[in-house]
């Protein structure tokens, strides 16, 4: 199937195929006559499986690791579990990260009067390291 089809099928844009293409992340098979890439239903199935991947926040890297484990019959369980584990403890980080700037920012618009005086405990913070 074409270029078009495959992200469609796969819910990518064009572009991303392209550029997985390019970086040997998920290849066509073939090329058809007319030298269009040519995606085959594993093709399809490893971009579906890649889109899913990033939207779990996976890197690229990441992500062909965790093809290279899916391609793998041999595989264990465990090295697929050991990357998830370690991308869950990631995401972990950044949620606490992310609520330690929501409760910072939180107090700092409680504490702003947002009247027409020109101090401002949000631009004051701002410019302190």
């Amino acid at each position: 199937m074409k270029i078009s089809d495959a992200a469609r099928r796969a819910g990518l844009p064009v572009k991303t195929v392209r550029y997985y293409a390019d970086i040997d992340l998920v290849r066509p098979p073939g090329r058809t006559d007319s030298n269009y890439r040519d995606y085959d239903p594993a093709a399809l199935a490893k971009l579906v499986f890649v889109r899913r991947a990033r939207d779990f926040g996976f890197s690229i890297p990441e992500c062909r690791n965790l093809l290279a484990l899916y391609e793998d019959r041999d595989r264990s369980s465990a090295d697929v579990r050991a990357l998830a584990v370690t991308h869950l403890a990631e995401i972990e980080e950044k949620q606490r990260q992310l609520a330690a700037l929501r409760d910072e920012l939180a107090h700092l618009v409680s504490a702003c009067q947002g009247n027409d005086r020109p101090d401002c405990p949000i631009l004051d913070r701002l410019e302190t390291e």
